[in-house]
């Protein structure tokens, strides 16, 4: 995702302005945002195997779409923003899995690593419904680790953009993020 903080800030006060009615901001915001949501679609779907039906660009769509529709949603920043596209863009491909396992029975579950880009080889594969399934579990007696795996694995927000939108210190994060990601290994492997 982009680092330029003018592009933060820019992004931030579109938001808001978007939130408060103003319709222009909107048509300002897409083109700068859709970047981002084209490398966050990105970013999820080189943890799918290869011949994915849903394509990176179909997930962006999808995506913007229900973005736009959101009427409710107060939106903060942009780590805000791209926190809430993140859930959506998961909540897409677990619907998606779900229709093709339904369809073949169980076969071709889209995959996903639940490792960091870094250290993937080295780690398993999981099924992105056995990863969606541990997170619901997770968040049941862990709320806040819940949500950080959701904005740091699946949003792809650094530790300080997490502990920015979860109004927690980047030191906290980081201890959060290991025990959850210990925690979702561990229930993973014992399926």
């Amino acid at each position: 995702m982009s680092d330029s903080k003018g592009d933060a800030t820019t992004v931030t006060q579109l938001l808001i302005a978007w939130s408060d009615g103003r319709g222009d901001a909107l048509e300002r915001l897409a083109p700068i945002i859709y970047k981002d949501l084209q490398q966050l679609a990105l970013g999820y779907m080189r943890r799918e195997p290869a011949g994915h039906s849903l394509q990176a660009t179909a997930l962006v769509h999808e995506a913007y779409i229900r973005l736009v529709d959101q009427q409710r949603v107060r939106w903060r920043n942009r780590a805000h923003f791209f926190a809430i596209a993140a859930g959506m863009m998961r909540r897409i491909l677990v619907d998606h899995a779900r229709a093709r396992r339904a369809e073949k029975r169980g076969g071709g579950v889209a995959s996903l690593t639940l490792v960091e880009e870094d250290r993937a080889a080295a780690d398993p594969k999981v099924d992105v419904l056995a990863l969606h399934e541990s997170l619901e579990r997770l968040a049941t007696f862990a709320p806040r680790q819940g949500q950080i795996v959701e904005l740091k694995y699946f949003g792809g927000l650094t530790i300080d953009e997490v502990a920015e939108v979860v109004g927690i210190s980047a030191a906290t994060v980081a201890r959060e993020w290991t025990v959850a990601k210990a925690w979702l290994r561990a229930d993973l492997s014992s399926r």
